[in-house]
């Protein structure tokens, strides 16, 4: 019924209880997940995940605070983009909130990932915190439209999403949505087209309301749709739905 748009179920907080972890989130009818990769030294365990279990999907990327691992190139994001399973290019994007300048290794990089996804024709997972404008202004400069995808774990203003869906991503709101501090971003959970919207733990962090402050989980995600669906005036159900479909339709994931 709901899917996760975005987790990280390799992550030691998760990995170590991956059985305990899949079984609430069937009992949350949690029907399927997005694991997401951060670096590419990680990618084998990510995608071992997705092998061992139909419900689970796997990306390729390295995230934007990553660094001191294996650089990604184009050649090289293509050649894991074909492995089975995987549905999506990302964890990219660019974060300024603890590091300074320069970063232009860190623009050069998010152009990478765009360019691989456009080439293999999956779409991008892109994460951006204290950077939306460099962030939309790269989106543009490299045709990230052309490959589509998400702004994943949403926390910016209507302008930035109204921006993004300008460029035709889904926006994916996490449980930040449930917040009682979280009044703007509340309100563009209102304003968001439900064709374009996804649902999203981004376990093992963030914990939605009732959990928040627990190590956060898939089986949660029914926590982030039923406040949305207050925020909408709609049943946690049409959320459940229309997210979903949505996230078939944009990840290319048969139901």
């Amino acid at each position: 019924m709901y899917v996760d748009s975005h987790c990280h179920l390799s992550f030691p907080e998760l990995a170590g209880q991956i059985d305990q972890v899949l079984a609430r989130m069937r009992s949350a009818q949690v029907s399927a997940a997005l694991n997401v990769c951060v670096t590419l030294e990680e990618f084998a365990q990510v995608q071992a995940l997705a092998q061992a279990y139909p419900h689970i999907h796997a990306s390729v990327g390295v995230h934007p605070d990553s660094q001191g691992g294996e650089e990604p190139t184009v050649a090289r994001l293509l050649e894991l983009a074909q492995v089975p399973k995987v549905v999506a290019i990302g964890e990219t994007g660019l974060d300024y909130y603890r590091l300074n300048e320069p970063l232009e290794w860190q623009r050069e990089r998010f152009r990478v990932h765009i360019r691989a996804a456009r080439a293999c024709g999956k779409p991008l997972i892109i994460h951006t915190r204290s950077a939306a404008s460099d962030t939309l202004r790269i989106m543009r400069e490299e045709g990230a439209e052309k490959a589509g995808g998400v702004m994943h774990c949403f926390t910016e203003s209507w302008e930035v999403a109204q921006a993004a869906l300008d460029l035709g991503f889904y926006i994916s709101f996490s449980g930040i949505v449930t917040f009682k501090s979280a009044v703007e971003l509340q309100q563009v959970a209102a304003r968001v087209p439900l064709d374009r919207l996804l649902i999203e733990t981004d376990a093992p962090y963030l914990a939605p309301v009732p959990h928040r402050g627990k190590t956060n989980e898939p089986g949660f995600v029914p926590h982030v749709a039923a406040m949305i669906g207050r925020l909408r005036d709609v049943s946690a159900d049409e959320i459940a739905r229309a997210s979903s479909q949505n996230f078939y339709m944009l990840f290319n994931v048969l139901q």
